[in-house]
């Protein structure tokens, strides 16, 4: 199999889903025109909005989306596959998902993952974040075929628990998508880091398109997208928060290759735990 270019968008995404789609169609048009076969977008690409009230009288189920619903129409004009990182929605059974959705050169929705791992936490700076409260957590795992190889679907606080990288690889993902909008203290001590250990093991590439700099609703997001080969080095990155569209080479045999040097996946033991 050949390299397949992709594209990872850099979001500072707005409090509206209008916004949103306004801000992320010139991005995709220029992904496209720059030879992309896979657009990825980050977490909470459809809508930002502190203000818990307003969000959800704000958020509709996936396909009643503005945002998403102009995606899908993008995604057929420039005949390319496009990655939303996560959409925040309503959940047909009720309450809301924060949901990665796989949207194919067709229009068509090829897979859908809801979070599994809520952040909820104190952070030394005094921000509080309580994910759980909104959203009702995914618990499944889930893959999707792209132009390079399959792909695991993870969304941003999913990239501190490595057994479900581990997992996703087991199950053939060669690349997994780490879609995020990091806090910029968390995003500076870690988030290189984190992205570079769960390539490590599991012998994957890291595609982590992210949300950069000061939003209209106040929150402040570390940016610094990133691609990181299945050796661990930093194959592209943007040194910024600004948006953009960070481009990248992915070449399946490479994963093949790091996976065959160190066989963690098929070198790992049960253990009874202490």
């Amino acid at each position: 199999m050949t390299n397949t270019r992709v594209a990872l968008l850099q979001l500072r995404t707005p409090n509206t889903q209008a916004a949103a789609l306004e801000q992320v169609t010139p991005l995709i048009r220029k992904a496209a025109a720059g030879g992309a076969k896979l657009v990825m977008t980050p977490e909470g690409s459809n809508i930002l909005l502190r203000d818990r009230d307003k969000l959800l009288a704000a958020l509709v189920e996936a396909e009643d989306d503005p945002f998403v619903q102009g995606v899908q129409r993008l995604a057929v004009e420039f005949k390319v596959p496009v990655l939303i990182g996560s959409a925040l929605v309503r959940r047909k059974e009720g309450g809301f998902a924060n949901r990665s959705l796989m949207i194919g050169a067709d229009g068509a929705v090829q897979a859908r993952y809801d979070k599994i791992h809520m952040f909820d936490v104190d952070l030394p700076t005094g921000e509080k974040h309580r994910e759980s409260t909104i959203y009702a957590a995914g618990d499944r795992a889930a893959t999707v075929q792209t132009p390079f190889g399959l792909l695991g679907l993870t969304i941003c606080y999913d990239m501190r628990f490595p057994a479900l990288y581990r997992a996703l690889a087991k199950a053939g993902a060669m690349a997994i998508a780490v879609p995020a909008a990091f806090t910029r203290p968390t995003g500076e001590a870690h988030w290189e880091i984190l992205l570079r250990a769960r390539a490590i093991e599991t012998g994957s590439y890291i595609l982590a398109p992210a949300q950069g700099g000061q939003h209209v609703d106040g929150r402040a997001t570390w940016g610094h997208s990133m691609v990181v080969g299945p050796w661990g080095e930093v194959v592209a990155a943007f040194d910024h928060d600004k948006p953009g569209v960070l481009f990248a080479e992915i070449d399946p045999e490479t994963a093949a290759k790091a996976r065959a040097a160190i066989p963690v996946l098929s070198n790992a033991r049960s253990f009874a735990e202490p």
